[in-house]
């Protein structure tokens, strides 16, 4: 079968792998849609902290169920499923405590072991989940919201709270999406003009930060919040030290901040902020079967236009292209990592369902 490879950093490549067996407890998938996300990115350019070579990429996709035998999930064959990409160890201190998606010794699809990008995997089981009717597209894209979802509800947020969420790629949307959701005053910030205008107007926020300096940043909150106020909640979805202290200044006395991004570099700040203003400061890894079966269900209910989160569809402009066949996968990985401020989410499309 064809399989997408990372061999090595820069490098995209088309490849034959053998047909997997499937084991006791698992069903073959064929796969129907691919997301590629920032960590896949990562991976492509070398920054990516969990990354190792080569690799198989991708844990955001859509299948149909091949071969699968009896099961309690009413699960059957020629199905259109999601799945969870997160394996844990099921021995830690975590798991033990049922913080499996925080697993210290985790395995997501497509970093720390190969991915979905393939034309056919092997999943367990009890990792698959029905997709109650939505389309391929859609439930490809359900894995990156329950990214956005999880780190929304470690921030407890409240109706009228003021959100700030840096980042406007595809998790940082649709974590604003999600705060929204909970009842949030959402604003969002970023350096890419033309992905920050369509979040903005694209999902009705609240209000936008164009965050091209520390200045206008500041200045910024400070309209929006009122002098020396700040967020209630403040969202990193990037990965940077610079970003992370966006949050740091930008977060009222009192205020919590959850880090989404993932990064590699080191963080110097003056820490006696977070003393000084009491904040909460949270982490947000991976998601929870809750977080898939809610949103599949939150996203079937009509509340949120998921494939709204593709920005240019049908567009065959390199500059702007979200979707790809299999066999572009190159131009794919090349043109998001190139012209990634005027793209989201960027798709790749392996087969129709049968």
């Amino acid at each position: 079968m064809k399989t997408i490879m990372i061999p090595e950093p820069g490098k995209v490549m088309m490849t034959e792998t053998e047909m997997p067996e499937v084991k006791q407890g698992e069903a073959l998938l064929k796969i129907l849609y691919g997301g590629i996300c920032g960590s896949d990115l990562g991976t492509y350019r070398g920054t990516f902290a969990y990354a190792g070579y080569p690799r198989i990429p991708g844990h955001e996709f859509s299948a149909q169920i091949v071969k699968i035998g009896e099961n309690d999930r009413g699960l059957k064959e020629g199905m259109i499923v999601t799945c969870n990409p997160y394996f844990n160890c099921q021995k830690c201190y975590s798991c033990e405590r049922g913080l499996v998606n925080c697993c210290e010794s985790n395995e997501t699809l497509g970093a720390q072991r190969d991915g979905a990008f393939s034309e056919y995997i092997t999943m367990p089981v009890e990792r698959i989940y029905d997709g109650k009717g939505l389309s391929p597209k859609s439930l490809a894209l359900i894995e990156p919201f329950c990214i956005s979802y999880h780190g929304v509800s470690r921030a407890d947020i409240q109706k009228g709270d003021k959100v700030l969420v840096i980042g406007a790629g595809t998790i940082g949307v649709l974590a604003a999406v999600a705060a929204k959701a909970k009842g949030g005053e959402v604003y969002i910030a970023d350096i890419a003009e033309e992905k920050l205008q369509y979040a903005y107007h694209t999902f009705g926020l609240a209000g936008m930060i164009k965050n091209d300096s520390e200045e206008n940043f500041a200045n910024r909150v400070r309209e929006i919040t009122g002098d020396h106020h700040g967020f209630d909640v403040c969202i990193e979805a990037v990965g940077l030290p610079s970003t992370f202290q966006n949050c740091i200044d930008a977060a009222a006395f009192g205020g919590r901040v959850v880090l989404i991004g993932v990064g590699k570099k080191n963080l110097d700040f003056n820490f006696t902020m977070i003393q000084k203003k009491e904040l909460d400061i949270l982490g947000s890894r991976n998601a929870l079967k809750a977080d898939f079966t809610e949103l599949i269900d939150l996203v079937k209910g009509g509340a949120i236009d998921l494939e709204k989160i593709v920005m240019n569809p049908g567009s065959e402009d390199p500059t702007k292209k979200s979707e790809y066949e299999s066999d572009e996968a190159e131009a794919a990985f090349e043109e998001f990592s190139q012209y990634g401020g005027s793209k989201l989410k960027v798709l790749i499309h392996f087969a129709d369902p049968e």
